[in-house]
């Protein structure tokens, strides 16, 4: 059997500014629960007699907030079998009160009073209108890839300097180091103050507790807002829009194709060159294509970008129940098996052969390996590598015999793939490679004379000078 808790907001000023309801309701308890002492109403109450008990003390004993507001909680659920009781918090009841929302989730009897957000002073303050888009957020729970740079950003329980350092520093990942901030201490008090300053320096120029707010204004700055993916998704609508561009507005699905083929390819190339600024610029233009595909998708009505993010994350979840769910595995192996098990599942349909799903449009080689790997799942492949290097050496001969038919050719390709999978080879990304060291070494023969007139002796010698090198 529960009393009741009646759950009282304080307000965000002076006790001139409690309504009157809440005031009355206040000194007629025998005691008043509090969250916290630190808020300016507190003291003018008590010297009109109205005796409270703090829950300060709780957040000295537990390592996380959220401990800290499940022991208020199980605290005041447990008072509340015994007698009514009357708990109160800073500023309003459903505005970034969590002790306030577990109660709720829990069921229990509450009833509440009153109470003025802090965000009507903090707007007064700072003069801006949230119908133009504001977000407040937490200073203790900040999740930094959520935050809508081009609105007002409110964040609380900037409570102390190592809060809002770390705020700091997630914050100067979306925002110019310089960005101008305003630290907002007990707005609406006579005890109000705002500091202005950089973004960098927030944490070192201006003091901060449990009634500080940061503001952040909205981003302006062209060259930090094109790293929105909202900027993206806007740049690429226009181009496909009406005044867009007319090589944009004619793509397809099909004739974006190639193009999409060759940037994966640039993008290889980039990570095999361990090149990070070419790998910007090609990642970037393979989310063009991207991009690209779900616009059109969008402008025939069928799919988007959320309808490609929702299918991904949602199919992330799902094949990774290790890390999402309750399922347990040993190893990279065990992960693998399990991917394909609930990939199976989710096809809903029955393989007509184990070799299904190898896609017929990649390269030879990568293809080769995928319909080895497939194979070996249930069992088709040798004991160990001596036997795939006998094959090979069958293959070659075979070759050897008919070195004019592509049959020959393709089953000592086949081999090699074979042999470069025990070793966890790819075969492919190993032809590529080669490929580039045979590029950089006759670039160096190149450029070493005219190639026109060498004899191959002076090729050969060039050659191994470039390998010397380590070209």
């Amino acid at each position: 059997m529960s009393f009741g808790i009646t759950v009282v907001g304080l307000g965000s000023g002076e006790i001139e500014q409690l309504p009157l309801g809440v005031y009355r309701h206040l000194k007629q308890q025998p005691l008043v629960w509090l969250r916290t002492k630190d808020h300016p109403v507190v003291a003018e109450l008590e010297a009109e007699g109205v005796h409270f008990e703090s829950f300060d003390s709780v957040y000295e004993s537990c390592e996380t907030f959220e401990a800290v507001y499940t022991q208020i909680v199980e605290t005041l659920l447990a008072k509340s079998e015994e007698l009514a009781i009357t708990y109160a918090v800073p500023g309003h009841p459903f505005v970034a009160e969590r002790t306030v929302e577990l109660l709720v989730e829990q069921g229990a009897d509450v009833t509440f009073l009153g109470g003025q957000s802090f965000l009507d002073a903090m707007f007064q303050s700072l003069r801006i209108d949230p119908i133009n888009g504001f977000q407040l957020l937490d200073a203790t729970a900040l999740d930094i890839e959520r935050l809508q740079v081009t609105q007002h950003v409110l964040v609380g329980q900037v409570y102390d300097g190592f809060v809002a350092g770390d705020v700091k520093v997630q914050l100067m990942e979306r925002y110019p180091d310089d960005h101008q901030v305003k630290l907002v201490t007990a707005a609406g008090t006579k005890r109000e103050k705002i500091v202005t300053v950089p973004l960098y320096e927030m944490d070192r120029v201006a003091e901060v507790d449990n009634l500080t707010t940061l503001y952040v204004p909205p981003l302006t700055d062209e060259s930090y807002l094109a790293r929105e993916f909202a900027t993206l998704r806007q740049i690429i609508a226009t181009l496909r829009g009406p005044n867009g561009c007319p090589w944009y507005k004619k793509q397809t699905h099909e004739s974006l194709r190639k193009y999409l083929l060759e940037e994966a390819y640039e993008l290889i190339e980039a990570i095999d060159a361990e090149d990070d600024d070419a790998m910007i610029e090609e990642l970037g233009d393979v989310l063009l294509q991207v991009m690209l595909h779900a616009q059109i998708g969008a402008d025939d009505g069928y799919f988007d970008i959320r309808d490609v993010i929702g299918s991904i994350s949602e199919k992330m979840v799902r094949r990774h129940p290790h890390v999402f769910g309750d399922v347990t595995v040993n190893d990279a192996n065990d992960v693998i098996s399990n991917w394909n098990a609930i990939k199976q599942t989710e096809k809903g349909e029955k393989k007509k052969s184990q070799l299904d799903g190898v896609l017929m449009t990649q390269p030879g080689l990568m293809r080769a390996e995928q319909l080895q790997k497939k194979a070996a799942t249930v069992g088709f492949e040798w004991d160990d590598v001596s036997g795939a290097f006998e094959k090979l050496e069958e293959e070659l001969r075979e070759w050897k015999e008919r070195p004019e038919d592509e049959t020959e050719l393709g089953d000592v390709l086949f081999s090699i793939v074979n042999v470069a999978r025990y070793y966890a080879l790819n075969a492919e990304q190993a032809l590529e490679r080669t490929n580039q060291k045979f590029k950089r070494r006759f670039e160096y023969i190149e450029a070493n004379g005219s190639i026109e007139d060498m004899t191959l002796d002076q090729m050969d010698r060039l050659w191994n000078e470039a390998k010397e090198q380590g070209l």
